[in-house]
């Protein structure tokens, strides 16, 4: 098993930044993808961008260039730096694991807005 607990949500204007924050423990030995989701309200989950154990880093092409996503394995760690914030980045952030079995956060708001 393993537990995800996501912090880091909340307001931001517009062209701001957050930076989310997602602390696994548990049976973090075997985590390989640790990824973000985003679900916005009428619109289906999506994924923002995800990360390998190697480092590796895939985005959606609407975060390119303003998102970054990093980890830190020592920590069972993942982070998603947020800047430029844009009026159609708010949304419920989800904390993605897997270990072949796939485990959610439960979520933090991000809310953008003047």
């Amino acid at each position: 098993q393993v537990q995800l607990v996501e912090s880091g949500g909340g307001l931001v204007q517009p062209g701001g930044s957050l930076r989310l924050s997602c602390a696994a423990s548990g049976s973090t030995f075997s985590i390989n993808f640790m990824a973000w989701y985003r679900q916005a309200p009428g619109v289906e989950r999506e994924l923002v961008a995800r990360i390998t154990s190697n480092g590796n880093t895939n985005y959606v092409d609407s975060v390119k260039g303003r998102f970054t996503i990093s980890r830190d394995n020592a920590k069972n760690t993942v982070y998603l730096q947020m800047n430029s914030l844009k009026p159609e980045d708010p949304a419920v952030y989800y904390c993605y694991v897997t270990t072949g079995i796939v485990y959610w956060g439960k979520g933090t708001l991000v809310t953008v807005s003047s």
